[in-house]
């Protein structure tokens, strides 16, 4: 598959985006060390930053409309997810500094975590390398060790519409999701401890949710407690929520779980931790390629409102949809 603009001369012009949330002060300082890391290795960055999520995606879809070589982006999974819906389909690879409170997405593809300087020689050398690949030189490609990995992406929809977003790690609509819309709307306590909190209190109300899930064709239907379209392993701070998925196989891992009692779901949910959870026989794995999850009334509650990557999405019915080799990531290659 080859994707617009993946045969482009380059030209050294990188576009940088930093987490608009991230604290001024801290967010700051790893903006400059990251400029000051690619300026070094030769390449011209961009700051396309925005005050919110909204203008950092239009300012910088507008500096890809002018020409980039990469798109890098400074955060954690949130701003893996903002790179992959500007770049998604469009050949430019995008750059990941995983410096955020949670990074799955860096983890799952064996980038350095909370390490600029290394992040920083990723992309340096996998640039490096593309380089060579566009306008090869004798003697080989450069050292490093480093190069783009094309990874599936999935496209989210409504039914029978075209689709408006991207995600690279995992869409899901269950009492995950519904602790992490609750934790959003919380300004107490900081940190982790708003999970907590958010969890005490779905579980306090909880009733099994009711699910129509199609996947190639094949229909599931239910009360159900968790339903997760994985691209990738982990989501939620190391949840290992599809230990066998790969986002480079052409298949989604879809990971659903029966309707649980409270005290069920008490004793399952720290092995989500580990990925046993699959062991248990209430949890059940399909593969697919599209899958539509629909809200079913007679079998349960209304499913909370869905999140990919962390980010919140919309109202069910859904559709995802498996995109092989959609994006292009600055990475070490295997043995590197």
């Amino acid at each position: 598959m080859t994707l617009p603009g993946s045969h482009r001369r380059p030209t050294g012009r990188v576009g940088l985006v930093v987490n608009p949330t991230a604290g001024t002060g801290r967010g700051g300082k790893v903006r400059d060390r990251v400029l000051g890391g690619l300026a070094a290795a030769g390449l011209r960055a961009v700051d396309l930053s925005g005050a919110d999520l909204d203008s950092a995606v239009a300012r910088a879809r507008s500096g890809l409309a002018q020409g980039l070589d990469a798109l890098v982006v400074v955060g954690g999974d949130g701003m893996a997810h903002l790179g992959v819906n500007v770049v998604a389909g469009t050949g430019v690879p995008l750059g990941i500094v995983a410096v955020g409170s949670g990074n799955d997405v860096a983890r799952d593809l064996a980038l350095p975590v909370h390490d600029v300087d290394a992040s920083v020689a990723v992309i340096r050398d996998g640039l490096a390398a593309a380089a060579w690949s566009a306008s090869p030189t004798p003697g080989g490609p450069p050292a490093g060790a480093a190069g783009t990995r094309m990874l599936d992406a999935v496209a989210v929809s409504r039914p029978g519409e075209l689709p408006d977003h991207w995600y690279l790690a995992v869409f899901s609509c269950g009492i995950d999701a519904a602790v992490n819309d609750r934790a959003n709307r919380m300004t107490w306590p900081p940190g982790g401890g708003r999970y907590v909190r958010a969890l005490l209190a779905e579980l306090g109300s909880f009733e099994p949710y009711g699910y129509r899930v199609t996947m190639d064709g094949e229909v599931w239907e239910g009360p159900g407690t968790l339903v997760a379209v994985a691209n990738i392993r982990r989501f939620g701070g190391g949840m290992h929520i599809a230990p066998d998925a790969e986002p480079d196989d052409g298949l989604l891992d879809v990971v659903i779980a029966d309707g649980l009692t409270r005290s069920e779901l008490l004793r399952i949910f720290p092995r989500v931790y580990r990925g046993t959870h699959l062991s248990h026989p209430a949890v059940h794995v399909r593969r697919a390629r599209s899958v539509l999850v629909e809200p079913l009334p007679s079998a349960g509650g209304e499913p909370p409102v869905a999140f990919a990557d962390g980010e919140r999405l919309d109202a069910l019915p859904l559709q995802c949809d498996l995109h092989p080799r959609a994006v292009g990531v600055l990475a070490r290659t295997l043995g590197g």
